[in-house]
Order: structure tokens, then C-alpha cells, then sequence
């Protein structure tokens, strides 16, 4: 799914919730749940196809959202495409968990966002780049459209803003686990020689905030964890499942 990271530093503000790349380990790097069909023809018709890979309780993940969540992935961390059959397995791994989120919130009928949400996402994605025919170069080269990564920032907002939603209330951070993750940075201030150093109450706010998300990250590990062992996962292409799934 993807990794959120907070930093606490001296005139630094806290950094709030960011992707995942990898997983939710917690995650780093999200994509859309919807069915978007491969192409592919039928001997007998003009017919799209698009194979079943995976379906986890009564969702369907298909070969071509595996195959955009790798894309779309390598495209925002700006990495080589890697279409392997590790790849393919590592992305097929984070659409079961995202699968595992979306079912939570179908469950919980948490409401979805508007596409308006994704678009200062998107701006600021584009603003990368020197001009829009260098950001649509990039996108073909990847082989995803505009279309495909504003669907993608807006499921990464949505699952984002719903784990911190599910999750954030039952999170109690102790004082004294601020006042040592203080002393931690004081030393690490002072050994990069930073001055002045922020005082415990002007820092105790962003503080309290990572400690939050390191929680957070925990509290939905251990949720994943357990929903992982009562959802059932069917894979319909053995090459996408890891080694515990392949012992069941």
C-alpha cells in the first residue's frame, strides 16, 4: 500500500500523512480498485478481455490492474518499468491489501471523495516537470494515460484520509514517550550542530503527531494481519502468490 513519513526537525513542520511506495509497510505507492480492461481480442468477437488474477472475498483484481499498479507505481517513484514476475507479485500483493481497506470501508459505508480531491495532487505531480509535453512524454513512457493517474491519487487520498479515520481515534500518546522522542532529536540537534534548539512545548504538538502516524502505521499492520487470515484469497494465477498463500 503505501508508507506515510513524518519527520520532526528544528524549524521543520510536520510532514502529515504521505504514499506508500511499497506497501503498506506501511505502505508507500496506491492504485485504483475499479475494473479497467486490457486489451486483448477474441477469435470470435472484438471483445475486451481481461483475466481474473485474484479475487478476495467477492473482489475482483484483474491482470491489468496489476499490470497499471506497476506502472503507475514506477511512473511516481520515477523508477525503471519492472514488469518481472517478482514485480508482479510484490504489486498484486499491495492490491489485496488495498482490496482488504476497500472492503472495510464498503462495510463501514465510508463515503468516497470527489475527483476534485485528486487535483492538487495532480498539479503539484506536473509542476515537476518543465512544461505539460514533458509530463505527457513521461506518461507514455510508462504506458498510463492522465486519466489513469488521477484515478490513482484519488484512491491514494481515499484510503489514506480512511486509515487515519479508522484508526486514529484510539491512538493515546503518552508524555513520557513524547519527552523521549524529544530527547532523542535534542541529541541529534546537537550533533548537527543545530541552534537554537526548539524547546519541548514548541515541538510537543509535531511530536505527538509523528508518534500518532508511527502508531497508526501500527495499529493497521496488525489489522492486515488479522483480516488477511479471515478474508479468503483466491488466486487464480498461482505465479502472483507468496509463500504463505501457497501453503494454504
Amino acid at each position: 500500500m503505501y508508507t506515510r513519513k513524518t519527520e520532526c526537525g528544528a524549524g521543520r513542520s510536520s510532514e502529515g500523512l504521505a504514499a506508500r511506495a511499497a506497501p503498506f509497510a506501511l505502505l508507500r505507492v496506491f492504485s485504483s480498485l475499479c475494473l479497467l480492461l486490457a486489451a486483448g481480442l477474441s477469435p470470435l468477437s472484438a471483445e475486451i478481455i481481461d483475466r481474473i488474477a485474484i479475487t478476495v472475498a467477492n473482489q475482483v483484481i484483474t491482470e491489468s490492474q496489476i499490470d497499471e499498479e506497476i506502472r503507475i507505481t514506477a511512473f511516481l517513484n520515477r523508477d525503471k518499468l519492472d514488469v518481472s514476475a517478482d514485480a508482479r507479485k510484490q504489486a498484486a500483493s499491495r492490491l489485496i491489501q488495498q482490496a482488504l481497506v476497500k472492503r472495510e470501508m464498503d462495510l463501514s459505508h465510508y463515503p468516497f471523495p470527489q475527483a476534485v480531491d485528486a487535483s492538487a495532487a495532480l498539479a503539484g505531480i506536473k509542476a515537476t516537470y518543465p512544461n505539460q509535453a514533458d509530463f505527457a512524454a513521461a506518461l507514455e513512457s510508462y504506458g498510463i494515460s492522465e486519466a489513469d493517474l488521477t484515478g490513482r491519487l484519488l484512491w491514494q487520498f481515499t484510503l489514506l484520509r480512511f486509515i487515519d479515520y479508522r484508526f486514529r481515534p484510539g491512538i493515546q500518546i503518552p508524555d513520557a514517550d513524547v519527552q523521549t522522542y524529544y530527547r532523542q532529536q535534542v541529541s541529534g540537534w546537537e550533533q548537527q550542530g543545530i541552534k537554537p534548539i526548539p524547546t519541548l512545548e514548541d515541538s510537543r504538538d509535531q511530536i505527538e503527531e509523528i508518534l500518532t502516524q508511527k502508531r497508526i502505521d501500527q495499529a493497521l499492520d496488525q489489522w492486515m494481519a488479522d483480516t488477511r487470515k479471515q478474508v479468503p484469497v483466491t488466486y487464480h494465477d498461482a505465479t502472483l502468490a507468496d509463500r504463505d498463500a501457497a501453503k494454504q
